[in-house]
């Protein structure tokens, strides 16, 4: 397997470790079950809140970059504007396929949020990595500075479930750009990184372990950052206001959680690249390829018929972690089988197959 090959499948092999981690995350939240279970089952689920979906927009940004690689580097003209459109329509497709899980009271939704993204990986095609950092830099700036300015509250009721006048222009506008699940400022910035990351070509086998060592020291560094602001603010501003400030969860999404989640998101591709090169061969490996290949499938596929299922029988809501998590590595599992069939006899899944042909 050559190098370029070898770098895309693990890719794949990690955007199926997004997956899982996104769908623990939403069933726990579809649940109701974030406070239930025992403290340690907790503390696992509570690994992937805003890591998974993190590590799936970095793996966007990076995946729009090896795309548009041949029209950023010819320059050709009609490339480029190829590519453009192609974005743009991906954006659309996305779009309507976001708002159509939203009307399906699914409030957790992403691609709508991804849909803005494909917009702007468009019109940055053919900006420098120097333009690309420096964007980078100003949403998460700005992302700090709005959770200051503005109401991060405002639109939520208490348990952060509902979201009042989301279908009003100025709801969906602020819950697009400021307070929802994936707001533009800052989640912009994991896939701006993403792109920047991709044109670098630190994922090349030379580059590994320092991506790794770097990643994971960073992770440390920012999560340690973290606890000492908190403890060392806490006494001037309130535990609340610093936890407000200074957390690495991902609501408030913090310019600390930010810097976290993406170094947390590059030492889990760094392992990705460890694990692939040296088990291409396992049959486990490669299932779980052809799981991150059908990714669209199958985050539209864990909403609509694995919360799909819990609410005709009548178990969703249930409030059990451990049901959760054990209803999500269930579903995951059969995603895992589902892909390695689906991949023997069709290149692309469902979803993906019908963005293609319209896009």
């Amino acid at each position: 397997m050559s190098q370029s090959k070898a770098r895309i499948t693990a890719l794949d092999f990690a955007r199926a470790l997004a997956i899982f981690g996104m769908i623990i995350v939403n069933y726990k939240l579809a649940m109701q079950a974030e406070n239930s279970g025992p403290g340690w089952l907790q503390s696992i689920a509570g690994l992937f809140e805003g890591r998974a979906s993190a590590l799936f927009v970095v793996l966007a940004g990076i995946g729009v970059t090896l795309m548009t690689s041949k029209a950023r580097s010819s320059m050709n003209g009609k490339l480029i504007r190829q590519n453009r459109n192609s974005l743009y329509k991906r954006a659309i497709f996305l779009f309507i396929a976001g708002v159509l899980l939203l009307l399906m009271d699914w409030s957790a939704d992403i691609l709508h949020y991804y849909a803005v993204f494909m917009l702007v990986a468009a019109v940055l095609i053919t900006v420098s990595n120097n333009k690309i950092l420096g964007l980078f830099a100003f949403i998460l700036v700005a992302s700090q500075l709005f959770l200051v300015i503005f109401d991060y509250t405002q639109g939520w009721n208490l348990s952060f479930k509902e979201y009042t006048g989301f279908w009003t222009i100025e709801g969906f506008i602020r819950n697009l750009l400021f307070n929802g699940f994936h707001p533009i400022f800052p989640w912009l910035s994991f896939f701006l990184i993403g792109m920047w990351i991709g044109r670098k070509g630190w994922l090349s086998k030379e580059h590994r372990s320092k991506l790794l060592i770097y990643s994971l020291s960073g992770t440390v560094f920012f999560e340690s950052l973290s606890f000492f602001l908190i403890k060392w603010a806490s006494p001037v501003l309130g535990n609340e206001a610093a936890h407000y400030l200074f957390g690495t969860k991902p609501m408030p999404p913090t310019m600390l959680y930010v810097l976290s989640g993406i170094c947390s998101a590059m030492a889990v591709i760094a392992i990705c690249l460890y694990v692939v090169d040296k088990f291409e061969q396992s049959v486990l490996t490669q299932a779980l390829i052809s799981t991150g290949q059908l990714s669209l499938s199958h985050y539209i596929g864990h909403v609509v018929f694995g919360l799909g299922l819990l609410h005709i029988t009548g178990y969703l809501e249930n409030g059990s972690l451990i049901f959760a998590m054990a209803y999500g590595s269930l579903y995951f599992i059969m995603a895992i089988i589902f892909s390695h069939m689906w991949r023997k006899w069709m290149t692309r899944g469902p979803i993906e197959l019908l963005m293609r042909k319209l896009c």
